[in-house]
Formats: structure tokens, sequence, C-alpha cells
């Protein structure tokens, strides 16, 4: 039987109890792990870990909160860097947390990928994320033509081409180079996006009226695609969802 830990400094405690947590997800598997499973391992209360964790599934991801805090953090003083790219180096700081500790990440990837309610709860983590992304855009998209539909979309992109690279690299089991990955399809979504946000629409002039000019025909190989989405439908799966449409997924 394993002997339990001795309770930890506060500072440490949140620390301690994902650890004891994540062991005995390992260990018995996430369904068959309590709570009170947990406490017994970690050498605490039941108060100590609802303190730290409202459910099982946020002692899966503890690092998450500290990580969208350092990100929002960022986010706040970079309001004179370009844009896009301050939104691609934000996407970092969370790489940086998956590869500070290779091991445990890539068994969290897996054990994720095995119980469904763990992979809901991943995808409500990714889209705070998305959102906070959006947010800054949206700022600095302020009096532009279709600022916060700009926003979203590049937000979307640039979450999606992180988590590409990110879970390339940990469905190899955390060989290769994570930030070389990462670094060029975030460089895709600056190529693309770069030199579109924080450029003010041109006012429209209200004299000089301009000369008549004949209908132009419609271009012979023009397509409108109308794609229907449920309502807070993540950007990334309608993103995803135009991408496919246009033969690009």
């Amino acid at each position: 039987m394993t002997e339990p830990r001795r309770p930890a400094k506060k500072a440490a405690m949140r620390d301690v109890l994902a650890e004891a947590a994540f062991e005995l997800f390992l260990e018995r598997g996430f369904e068959q792990t309590t709570v009170d499973d947990i406490v017994a391992r970690a050498g605490v209360g039941r108060r100590s870990f609802f303190r730290y964790f409202p459910s099982k599934e946020d002692a899966v991801f503890p690092d998450h909160e500290r990580c969208l805090a350092d990100m929002t953090a960022f986010l706040e003083t970079a309001d004179d860097a370009e844009p896009v790219g301050a939104v691609c180096d934000a996407a970092r700081i969370v790489l940086r947390m998956y590869a500070a500790n290779p091991e445990f990440s890539v068994q969290r990837y897996r054990l994720t990928r095995e119980v469904p309610g763990l992979r809901t709860y991943e995808l409500s983590v990714v889209r705070r994320y998305e959102r906070t992304l959006a947010g800054y855009l949206e700022r600095r998209c302020d009096g532009t033509r279709d600022g916060a539909l700009r926003a979203e979309v590049i937000a979307a992109s640039v979450v999606a081409a992180h988590n590409n690279s990110l879970r390339s690299w940990l469905r190899s089991g955390g060989d290769g180079d994570a930030e070389a990955a990462v670094d060029h399809a975030l460089g895709l979504v600056r190529e693309t996006w770069g030199s579109t946000v924080g450029h003010p629409a041109a006012p429209a002039s209200p004299t000089a009226p301009t000369a008549p000019t004949a209908p132009t025909a419609p271009a012979a190989e023009s397509e409108v695609i109308v794609m229907v989405a449920p309502k807070g439908a993540p950007m990334w799966r309608v993103v995803q969802s135009i991408e496919t449409a246009f033969g690009e997924g």
C-alpha cells in the first residue's frame, strides 16, 4: 500500500494534489479514481481538494489556469506590438508549458484521448485560450472593416496552427523539436494575416462623386458557398468547415 504524502506547504498543495490525482488516474483509470482516493494519497482532507479543484477533471489540467493568466498578462502589455505577431507569441506560452514537462504532457494527452469527458473538458480549455486571443485582436481591430470577424478568424487560425503541431509532437511521444514545428505553423498564420490587422478602413469621401461605371458581369467561375453552423460552435470548427468546403481540408 502506498504511504500518503505528508501535507505540503499551502503554496505547493495544488501541485501535490494534482500529482497524486494523476498518479492514480494512470494506475487505476480516471473513472475508477475518486476524490477520496486522491486526498488519501496526498495526505489531506476533501476540503483541501475542493479548495483548489472544482472537479477531478480540473486536476488533470492544473497548469492551464496559470498559463491562461500568463497569456492574459502578456497581451495586456502588447498594445504596441504587431497584433498577429503578438497573438502568435502568446500561443507560444502554451507550448512552453507543455514542453517544460514532456513526460507528463504525453501521458496526459494519452489519458485525454481515452476518456471522453476529459476530451470535452480540454476543448473547453482551448476555447478559453481562443477567446483570450480574439478579445485582444478585437481591441486592436477596433475601427477596421469586419474587425470582430477578423479577430475571431485569426484567433481560430492561431489556435488551429498551434494545436496541430503540438498534438503531432504529443502523438510522437515527445520526440523532435516541438518549438520548431509550432514556429513553422504560426509562420503560416503570420504570412496570411500579418498585414490585415491594425489598419483602419479609409472613410468614404463625402464629396467628389464618382463617375458611373458599367455593371460588371460576375466571373464565370465564381461560386457561392453557404454554410450553416449551430449557435455557439467553436470558431475553429467553423474555419475547418470552410476550409473543407473550399477543398483545403
